[in-house]
């Protein structure tokens, strides 16, 4: 890995904790599916779902590539238009308002 990630998806918090805390220790973002057995104290954005069921994490996961993907193509489509500065600010305002939601 070239560089620290910018945000660490995880299914299943309790059987990841090892993960998640390294993440908090290094300030990495962390977006979650958590159960009811999850303590989402340490998860910064709480997918709720239910992380046992493979139908669920299959459709949650694609869910999440299919908006990774989006948002790459969305960048790559502003920067080649020369708007890195909007984009960048507007970037911004998203995950505060994310922040604020959660």
């Amino acid at each position: 890995m070239g560089k620290v990630p910018g945000v660490l998806f995880v299914v299943d918090p309790k059987n990841e904790e090892i993960a998640v805390s390294e993440a908090k220790k290094l300030g990495i973002p962390v977006v979650a599916i958590v159960d009811t057995n999850c303590d989402p104290d340490d998860i910064n954005y709480v997918i709720p779902g239910n992380d046992d069921a493979i139908r669920a994490i299959r459709l949650l996961t694609s869910k999440m590539a299919d908006a990774v993907l989006d948002g790459v193509q969305a960048r790559n489509a502003r920067l080649q238009t020369g708007a890195e500065e909007e984009f960048a600010a507007e970037g911004e305002e998203v995950v505060e308002e994310a922040a604020v939601e959660a």
